[in-house]
């Protein structure tokens, strides 16, 4: 990712829509990062990973008997630390 100042952005927006295109483009004000320019499909892309996020009426019955079934893998333990209360 390249980081410019939104004066450099603004004098050069062109230049910098086809650069995202293949790389986001982070856009400065006053040194600090504010907004990031990525083409369209990285948008899509990345829209696609969102999650969603469901309530127990969500779930049936063979859900919730699988999640309550389950059993982290070894290597999940190194967390363990962070939901000890």
């Amino acid at each position: 990712m390249i980081t410019i100042s939104s004066a450099e952005f603004q004098r050069n927006f062109g230049r910098y829509q086809d650069v995202a295109l293949t790389e986001p483009v982070a856009i400065t004000r006053n040194g600090r990062e504010r907004v990031v320019v990525l083409s369209v499909d990285e948008y899509h892309r990345l829209k696609q990973r969102d999650r969603q996020v469901l309530s127990l009426v969500d779930f049936n019955e063979a859900d919730l008997q699988a999640i309550l079934a389950a059993e982290p893998p070894p290597e999940a333990a190194t967390y363990d630390h962070e939901v000890a209360g």
